[in-house]
């Protein structure tokens, strides 16, 4: 073990003028280290007086009365985002596809993948898709689960559906999508996507 040195002279003048300039932060300490009391020594803590608690009467076997839920939404729904996303393709045709006339060429049923499992399903069938010249396929993601009211923490229903129109808007698929729009009814409403390719 090495041993100490003591402070040379230059090195303790150093610290007795920064010494000087420290204020202690309680009234009562003291300029030198002291031991720490022992237990004994310290006062006896005293008891605060604690407010009752008012608890509702529960027998067993009753359900518990709740007040009214309480709704944490993580994010907006991505359809109203996409709704308020510009037209960039024939507005004629965007028209007639928001109102499910148009009919899909190709679809995917993402419905009950896991992410990991969906991202890279889709992007195959994206390229295979404009590879193949259609233009307007269907993506289906399921409308997810709500968590259910004793679910510990809020949960965002419809990972799929939340993931799909970010993947679509990432490299290499941006490249290719012209425009992503939330199905009509006929073919699947809040679960499924239009995804209108570029030629």
């Amino acid at each position: 073990m090495a041993r100490r040195r003591g402070l040379t002279a230059e090195e303790e003048a150093l610290w007795s003028r920064i010494a000087q300039t420290a204020v202690p932060m309680h009234k009562a300490a003291k300029t030198k280290f002291a031991p720490a009391p022992h237990p004994a020594d310290l006062p006896a803590p005293t008891p605060e007086a604690a407010a009752p608690l008012s608890l509702p009467e529960f027998r067993i076997g009753s359900t518990p009365r709740r007040k009214s839920p309480t709704r944490i939404d993580l994010s907006a729904h991505p359809g109203q985002a996409l709704r308020e996303q510009p037209v960039r393709m024939d507005h004629k045709t965007h028209r007639r596809m928001s109102q499910g006339k148009l009919v899909p060429e190709s679809r995917i049923d993402l419905h009950g993948m896991t992410l990991g499992v969906a991202q890279p399903q889709l992007l195959r069938f994206i390229l295979n898709a404009h590879a193949a010249g259609r233009r307007l396929v269907l993506v289906i993601t399921g409308k997810g689960r709500e968590g259910g009211p004793d679910a510990p923490l809020p949960v965002r229903p419809g990972a799929l559906r939340h993931n799909v129109p970010l993947w679509l808007s990432m490299a290499p698929l941006n490249q290719l999508v012209l425009q992503v729009r939330p199905a009509h009814r006929r073919h699947g409403g809040d679960g499924a996507y239009y995804v209108y390719l570029r030629r």
